[in-house]
């Protein structure tokens, strides 16, 4: 099966081509733009580079969060228009999944971070068996002293909330904490393709319409006001972006 594959749930933009097994094109950005300017054009250079048209495309996977909400309505919103248009089936991958399987195969307890700002993580625990992830902790937001608090034994921990935090990490953990290499702490399509394999199969009909994002909490797009004028009742709240 011929997959493209995109993320945009972290400050990485991702998209990769994968034809079986083999990752055919994969390639990444992580720049200080809204990923809407960059991924078509980088989805065009993909085809481009491996020399098919959008006609030889069999199933399309996304990253589906948690993540950015932003990044994420943008890469979702695009693979539902790119499998529309091909004809094609769509599914979607957790980006905390898709962080710990890219450290398979091996047999350690994985944690995956993603910063969601405010003071909070999202975060997933796995145990590795060989090519397997057994979810030890489901996927959450959580404020950092709570997922720590929780955490016993060995810990790999991959992603940017893991760089973010790595200094209290090794305070609570010791050496038993330890950190996948620089460079790969940011979810890979090529990853979010091979997950999709065994899912693209029984999503034949399905162009993507029933794709949601994973939030996890209540959009970042409302906060409170900071000083409420005498005409504004206590609580409001005002659009902030996210």
């Amino acid at each position: 099966m011929r997959i493209l594959a995109l993320d945009t749930s972290t400050r990485s933009c991702s998209v990769a081509l994968l034809e079986g097994e083999e990752v055919i094109v994969e390639t990444a950005v992580c720049v200080a733009k809204t990923h809407s300017a960059h991924l078509l054009a980088m989805v065009e250079q993909a085809l481009r580079f491996a020399g098919w048209n959008p006609g030889r495309l069999e199933g399309l996977a996304v990253g589906v969060g948690p993540g950015s909400f932003t990044g994420l309505r943008i890469g979702i919103a695009t693979a539902k228009g790119i499998a529309y248009a091909a004809g094609i089936p769509c599914v979607g991958v957790g980006s905390l999944e898709a962080l710990a399987a890219s450290l398979l195969p091996r047999d350690e307890t994985l944690c995956a971070l993603i910063d969601a700002r405010r003071g909070e993580l999202y975060a997933a625990v796995y145990r590795a068996q060989g090519e397997n992830l057994i979810p030890v902790l489901p996927e959450r937001a959580i404020p950092m002293a709570r997922l720590l608090a929780g955490l016993e034994g060995p810990h790999l921990f991959i992603g940017d909330g893991a760089l973010l935090h790595a200094a209290d990490i090794r305070a609570a953990l010791g050496e038993g904490a330890r950190f996948a290499p620089l460079g790969q702490h940011a979810p890979r399509a090529a990853v979010i393709g091979r997950l999709a394999r065994g899912l693209l199969p029984q999503a034949a009909g399905d162009r993507g319409f029933t794709l949601r994002p994973r939030y996890l909490r209540g959009a970042d797009a409302w906060a409170p006001r900071t000083a409420p004028s005498g005409a504004e009742r206590v609580g409001e709240s005002v659009p902030k972006a996210d």
